[in-house]
């Protein structure tokens, strides 16, 4: 029976192995999160309870160690043979969202929580079995994967012509600084023209009438 944020199915090879993926609820630490796991049913099932692991880090439980609730075979005492996988699967789920210690349980910081749920989707993918049974969270995976390679292709592909721009406004900035130089140059040496020294002036005044005075020395 389909489950909100639970999805199970049995090994290909062993009807007793199921694998499952509890969707991290929104609004706590979890939500974001894929966390897959399987439950391994006895023989004697469903006169018996079945066994409960977790695959996935997440900041809640052990990875690889059986969990201890009232629906595992830690408590056949407390086995109620009308549970069903949905059943178990939801009292997981609403355990994860708990904080109360168990067999199998650690203590982690919310922060840490949240940082496995973002890295638990590509976790899951690593896995051969995981990849096999689930192929559509394989997808939304590989579709993310390629939403942030295009997001940083045109981040990438709008940086240059920022760069061009603020080169060409740069090159704007210095060119009427250049101007401004070579006019300042004509300006000096204009100025350098006009302001002879008046010694100068006189001096070649003087041997200009030198010059014009010689031809009435020879008469």
């Amino acid at each position: 029976e389909p489950v909100s944020h639970v999805v199970a199915r049995p090994s290909p090879n062993d009807i007793l192995e199921w694998h499952y993926v509890l969707e991290g609820s929104e609004g706590t630490p979890f939500a974001g999160g894929y966390y897959y796991g399987k439950i391994k049913f006895p023989p004697e099932y469903p006169y018996k309870p079945p066994g409960i692991t977790m695959t996935t880090p997440n900041g809640r439980f052990m990875t690889q160690k059986k969990i201890c609730l009232s629906m595992s075979d830690f408590h056949p005492e407390s086995w109620n043979p009308m549970w069903s996988v949905s059943s178990i699967l939801t009292g997981l789920l609403s355990f994860m969202m708990d904080t109360s210690p168990t067999t199998g349980s650690v203590n982690t910081t919310v922060a840490e929580k949240q940082r496995l749920a973002k890295s638990s989707l590509a976790f899951n993918c690593k896995t051969p079995a995981f990849r096999k049974l689930f192929p559509e969270y394989v997808e939304k995976y590989n579709q993310e994967q390629l939403a942030e390679q295009a997001e940083a292709q045109q981040t990438a592909a709008e940086s240059p012509p920022q760069e061009s721009n603020t080169k060409a406004a740069s090159e704007k900035a210095v060119e009427p600084t250049k101007e401004d130089s070579e006019g300042g140059l004509k300006e000096r040496r204009k100025n350098k023209k006009q302001g002879l020294p008046a010694w100068i002036i006189l001096l070649l005044v003087s041997v200009f009438g030198v010059v014009m005075a010689l031809p009435l020395l020879q008469l």
